[in-house]
C-alpha cells in the first residue's frame, strides 16, 4: 500500500474507534510520526490529508519544519539541552518534557521568540526502566513549576505503554488519564481548561489508548511502512 493509502486507512480507523467510544472523531489528533522517512515522503502523507507530524531528533524537526512550514510539527523525542532553541523555534508542541531544568530553558527560549511553548509532561506510568519520563509524583511538581514560567504552557501528559500486553497497555493509559484528572482538579479554572491533552498510543496499541481517553495518538510504522501493520 502507498503512504497515502496507509494514512487514509489509519485516519479512518482512528475516527471509527473514537466514535465507537462515544467520542467525536475530531477529539483525537492523529500524529504521523515521520522520524524514519525523508522530507519528500512527508509530502505523500500531506497530500493524503495529514497535517500533524512527530519528530524525535532536533535536526530532522528543523529540516522538515522548514520544508513544510504550514504543517504542525510535534517534538516527541528526548530533549537535548543544547538543542532546545531549535526545538522551541519549530515545534508546536513538545511531548517529552520531564526535567525542571529543561522547562526553564524552554521558557527562556520561548520568551526570546515572543511565544509561549505548549508542552506535555512525559510520565513513566508503567515504571519500566527502559522508558523515559518522570514518576507521577514528579509530574505533579513539574506541572506546578511550568505554571510559574512565563514561556511555558502545560497542556497535558504523555506516556508510552509496555509492548506486547493489551492489559498492561490499558493499565498504563488508564493511569495517565487518572493522573491528568487529578492534576486538573487542583488547578485554577483557566489552567485546567487547557490542561486536557493525553498523548498516548502508538502503532501497536492506539485503540486501547483511545478507549482510555487519548486525545493524540502517535503512529509511525503503520503509516510509513510499505507493509500494513495488523493489530492483534
Amino acid at each position: 500500500m502507498s503512504i497515502g493509502e496507509n494514512y487514509r486507512r489509519i485516519a479512518s480507523q482512528v475516527a471509527d474507534c473514537a466514535q465507537e467510544q462515544g467520542r467525536d472523531a475530531g477529539q483525537v489528533c492523529l500524529i504521523a510520526v515521520s522520524k524514519t522517512v525523508d522530507a519528500p515522503v512527508v509530502a505523500q502523507a500531506i497530500a493524503a490529508g495529514a497535517h500533524d507530524f512527530g519528530e524525535n531528533r532536533p535536526e530532522c524537526l528543523v529540516q522538515k519544519a522548514q520544508a513544510y512550514p504550514d504543517q504542525n510539527w510535534h517534538f516527541i523525542g528526548n530533549i537535548q539541552s543544547r538543542r532546545i532553541g531549535d526545538i522551541v523555534e519549530h515545534a508546536c508542541l513538545i511531548h517529552s518534557l520531564f526535567q525542571e531544568s529543561h522547562a526553564r530553558k524552554i521558557s527562556s527560549h520561548a520568551a526570546s521568540l515572543g511565544k509561549v511553548q505548549d508542552v506535555l509532561i512525559e510520565v513513566n506510568v508503567s515504571g519500566e526502566e527502559s522508558k523515559g519520563g518522570c514518576t507521577p509524583a514528579q509530574a505533579i511538581d513539574l506541572v506546578r513549576c511550568c505554571l510559574e514560567l512565563p514561556g511555558v504552557r502545560p497542556r497535558g501528559l504523555m506516556t508510552m505503554a509496555p509492548q506486547g500486553s493489551r492489559e498492561e497497555a490499558l493499565r498504563t493509559f488508564q493511569g495517565l488519564a487518572q493522573l491528568r484528572d487529578q492534576i486538573r482538579s487542583a488547578m485554577e479554572p483557566d489552567d485546567a481548561a487547557v490542561f486536557n491533552e493525553l498523548s498516548m498510543g502508538m502503532s501497536e496499541d492506539w485503540p486501547e489508548a483511545i478507549a482510555c481517553g487519548a486525545t493524540m495518538v502517535r503512529i509511525g510504522r503503520a503509516i510509513f511502512s510499505e507493509e500494513p501493520l495488523v493489530l492483534k
